[in-house]
């Protein structure tokens, strides 16, 4: 199959995407590709709608995990400060004020190889209360069993997030305490429990243009497909094995995610870390791709993350607003604060400059 044979079909949701026809995606011209992504986009959703998520360690740091991307391994040396289990009071508190900063979903995130009982008990109550602010709720605490996916699906979460990371051919080379099969296992465990799916991938590892290929494969392969993709792009952490690895082109970030739309038409694909060194071109770039979610507020669990005052501006400056949620606020009224919110800064901003 040569890339320009593939039509894009913008109704078809597959699950048996070959490498071939996967490859000669990432080879169209590069406005052909965004065009296919675009026509795939617009078949789904309202193409300048974002799902809007805040992201919030909940436990910080001490991860018995080796994974060579993060800051939150214990086995490297990074200078990242460690955190117990937060209280349950100081995550609502958190979720109250994502809610009022235009968030429609609320995502917690503990730095466990697996949840203990102990905690998985307090884990329930924080569902439960951000839950009842009218929040979509999603959680990443590593891997669960069935009991424990039971359970958080009976406290009302939402979603579970867990990264495929990368291919299966290059997995070894990121992770070795945790098989590739063991993250397989863990979503088909989320997803019996009744909970919706959201897995992805890191690009900028060092992994080569076929294993960017075989992670959407991967993830195609799943039946449903998750419902969100976050594609992240590598943030090197000093102190990690990664620091130092070769930056990804900006080009090819963008053909994932368009490539990532098109192979996965009905999923909410997101525009995750590394978000804080993207110009606004390259982001826009990522929207115009197909992607239609982001995580908003100064941080990702331990990396910087675009301010909510700067994402309000580009989301102005490209005519973009926040996606409609059942569970939260209307369209028109979360509109209408994240304006007022643009005000109150602008004012502030003149009434400092007025003071100097």
């Amino acid at each position: 199959m040569t890339a320009n044979a593939f039509t894009a079909d913008t109704t078809a949701t597959r699950h048996d995407w070959t490498l071939e026809e996967i490859n000669a995606l990432f080879a169209l011209p590069f406005n052909d590709l965004l065009f296919k992504a675009q026509q795939v986009h617009r078949a789904h959703f309202d193409a300048n709608a974002v799902q809007v998520s805040t992201l919030l360690s909940i436990k910080t740091g001490a991860c018995p995990e080796d994974c060579k991307y993060c800051p939150q391994s214990g086995h490297y040396n990074t200078q990242l400060e460690k955190e117990k289990l937060l209280e349950i009071e100081k995550v609502v508190a958190q979720a109250q004020a994502a809610k009022e900063a235009g968030a429609s979903r609320f995502c917690m995130g503990a730095a466990w190889r697996s949840p203990r009982d102990k905690d998985l008990v307090l884990v329930e109550e924080m569902v439960r209360q951000v839950k009842a602010l009218g929040l979509e709720t999603c959680m990443t605490l590593g891997m669960v069993d069935g009991d424990q996916a039971n359970r958080l699906a009976a406290a009302g979460l939402d979603y579970y997030n867990h990264n495929l990371d990368t291919s299966p051919d290059f997995y070894g080379e990121i992770i070795t305490t945790r098989t590739f099969s063991d993250r397989l296992d863990t979503l088909a465990t989320v997803r019996e429990a009744g909970m919706k799916v959201c897995s992805g991938g890191i690009l900028g590892m060092g992994e080569g243009a076929q294993d960017r290929s075989a992670l959407l494969q991967q993830l195609a392969k799943l039946s449903p497909h998750p419902e969100s993709v976050p594609i992240n792009m590598l943030v090197k952490v000093p102190g990690t094995p990664l620091e130092n690895v070769e930056d990804l082109d900006p080009i090819e970030f963008i053909r994932a995610i368009a490539v990532a739309r098109i192979m996965m038409p009905q999923s909410h694909v997101r525009l995750s870390a590394g978000r804080e060194q993207m110009s606004e071109s390259t982001q826009a770039l990522a929207f115009l791709a197909g992607a239609n979610s982001i995580f908003y507020g100064d941080k990702l669990l331990t990396t910087g993350n675009p301010q909510a005052d700067r994402d309000r501006a580009l989301f102005a400056k490209l005519g973009l607003h926040p996606e409609k949620r059942e569970t939260c606020e209307s369209e028109d009224t979360q509109a209408a604060r994240i304006a007022q919110q643009t005000q109150q800064q602008r004012a502030a901003e003149l009434a400092v400059d007025a003071s100097v």
